[in-house]
């Protein structure tokens, strides 16, 4: 394994570390009560940065197929939970969440970012690194 193959395993393995920390900090310490959406993001970034925990210690870059498709996935999910908070026709059509809504924001900083937008730009890098990293171990084969 290249040095570069093996800085972007560990900077998917760091931003979804992050990622992780964050979703556990907004529940555990702020006291948000996650819902439904935000559960199946959390069902797909946790994941990720216990696979890329693995990977990076057995130098393994093929996990980044993986990771690519985790990244895709979850990232799909936020970018949907983030139109349904900020974009009224689709607010106005979105599934009941149960005991919190979908379409609560916690957090909106700076007008527009909320936790599922920090969410989608996890997975936007994640997804990216993952492409590079499936690309350069194509390469290099």
């Amino acid at each position: 394994m290249s040095k570069k193959e093996e800085n972007s395993l560990l900077f998917i393995w760091i931003v979804s570390v992050v990622a992780t920390l964050g979703s556990l900090y907004f529940s555990e310490i702020r006291h948000y009560e996650p819902c439904k959406m935000c559960w199946i993001q959390r069902i797909f970034m946790y994941p990720i940065a216990i696979m890329t925990t693995i990977a990076f210690i057995q130098k393994n870059a093929r996990i980044a197929v993986t990771t690519a498709v985790f990244a895709i996935i979850g990232g799909s999910v936020s970018l949907y939970h983030y139109g349904i908070q900020k974009l009224s026709f689709l607010a106005a059509s979105a599934p009941s969440c149960g005991a919190v809504s979908c379409t609560g924001q916690y957090i909106n900083w700076l007008g527009f970012i909320t936790i599922p937008f920090l969410a989608l730009t996890a997975f936007i890098l994640i997804a990216g690194a993952s492409f590079y990293l499936i690309k350069a171990t194509k390469t290099a084969k």
